[in-house]
């Protein structure tokens, strides 16, 4: 170990919780170094292993759930978990970011989790849907931010998989009027703060991220769901994260174990920051005698701005985006499958649009909100019901919230708008053959 210690964290993204980590350690008094693609060096000679910047233990910020190489990123970790202490192992977030793997295995350590069914063909899946009654979610195994999650019938035919992710059945739980579950953040072996997340509108989902609603419930969520957390981040084997849990009529079950999970929404909730707490158990793993009522003053601030240690990206290098033309081959999926479709490309439209009948063959729904559209050869703004939709592209996945609309008369069954788009280089002289060609396919869409 170097004379003052440094803490390192890993994460290729650029995260508020990533710069509050590091922030919050250097506010403790000890150095830093942000692992990202323009710093981070690896060296292997014969039994020699090097890793560039150096540094003392690292906090594991990798998002497993949020890319279409998951595989990739856990290769990063435990390659760099190989040179010193990790905390956030890499096959406990390999676990976490599982979630039939996360059921599984708390499962077995006896923690109460809802009723689940994964099955690896769609037949097998649809012969056992109706256990779940009339309603049940419906979930990839993979995702992140409520993306990859439907309330579904049980009389609807669904497939094993979701564009390239498997996915599976769980009992819905809970009030169904105003759903509602808990967040409670543990670091180590204790819990920093909790929240009860409402979910927003029409939706059924909590997710901050998707509008839900927060309040503190530290102080008043039961003790047996505190201690579950507790118990569920052990199990999994996460030294950091964000377990989110719902009352049934038989009392509290795990939901999932998030090992990268945010901190605004739990702020705002509880003015709580959960950075400090990490990186003092990171400094603590070292064996540095941390204060702790400094740790808990530092807690009543979220500080994200960029730290210090920020590396600074390379002007000599830039990767471009990949090309989009301005029609390309889609591969769009739902609950019930998957369909290949040539999209056109609009960057005036904010939001992608599928067609009505598309989205039912695919089993895109169901609908979980209402936007607000200006269409351009329309004189008022009109309303599109919004479902989750999955779009590949030339091999990637995105989830976007998609418009339904009546696109019967045009040529196009797909609309490919910014949200989309963003990810790629558009070139409108690419064009892929569409044979329904028509001249009012130019329709402009602009969520208000």
């Amino acid at each position: 170990m170097t004379s003052s210690p440094c803490v390192g964290v890993l994460a290729l993204h650029d995260s508020k919780e990533s710069k509050a980590i590091l922030n919050a350690v250097e506010a403790l008094g000890y150095e830093t170094e942000w692992l990202r693609e323009e710093n981070t060096l690896v060296r292997v000679d014969g039994d020699t292993l090097d890793l560039e910047p150096s540094v003392d233990i690292v906090v594991n910020r990798l998002l497993l759930s949020n890319t279409d190489q998951p595989t990739e990123e856990l290769g990063i970790a435990r390659t760099v978990a190989a040179q010193c202490p990790m905390l956030n192992p890499p096959e406990a977030t390999a676990t976490a970011a599982h979630k039939m793997a996360t059921a599984s295995r708390l499962a077995r350590e006896g923690i109460p989790v809802p009723k689940t069914l994964m099955a690896l063909s769609g037949a097998t899946l649809n012969a056992h849907r109706r256990e779940f009654g009339s309603e049940a979610v419906y979930k990839t195994a993979i995702g992140t931010h409520g993306g990859g999650a439907w309330k579904v019938e049980t009389d609807d035919v669904l497939t094993a998989r979701v564009g390239k992710r498997r996915a599976f059945l769980q009992e819905l739980v809970g009030d169904r009027d105003r759903p509602r579950d808990a967040r409670v953040y543990v670091v180590g072996d204790r819990v920093v703060a909790a929240m009860y997340r409402y979910a927003a509108g029409e939706d059924w989902r909590t997710n901050v991220h998707l509008g839900g609603e927060v309040e503190d419930a530290t102080a008043s969520l039961p003790r047996e769901a505190l201690e579950m957390a507790c118990e569920a981040a052990s199990v999994v084997g996460l030294d950091y994260a964000g377990v989110d849990l719902i009352e049934g009529d038989d009392g509290w079950v795990v939901l999932e174990v998030n090992p990268t999970a945010g901190f605004r929404g739990l702020y705002r909730a509880t003015g709580v920051s959960p950075a400090p707490h990490i990186a003092a158990l990171a400094l603590r793993r070292l064996g540095v005698d941390v204060d702790p009522e400094r740790v808990e003053d530092l807690t009543a601030t979220l500080d994200d701005s960029p730290p210090t240690c920020m590396p600074r990206p390379d002007p000599t290098t830039f990767e471009e985006p990949p090309i989009i033309g301005l029609t390309e081959r889609v591969v769009v999926s739902g609950t019930a499958g998957n369909e290949t479709v040539v999209g056109k490309a609009d960057s005036g439209a904010a939001r992608t649009s599928i067609d009505l009948t598309l989205a039912a063959e695919i089993g895109a729904g169901p609908i979980h909100t209402v936007s607000t559209v200006r269409s351009g050869s329309a004189q008022k703004s009109q309303s599109r019901p919004v479902v989750d939709l999955v779009v590949g592209i030339g091999g990637t996945q995105h989830t976007v919230a998609a418009n339904i609309v009546d696109r019967s008369h045009m040529s196009h069954p797909l609309l490919i708008g910014r949200d989309v788009l963003k990810h790629y280089f558009l070139d409108i002289s690419r064009r892929v053959e569409n044979p329904n060609t028509h001249p009012l396919d130019d329709e402009l869409l602009e969520e208000e």
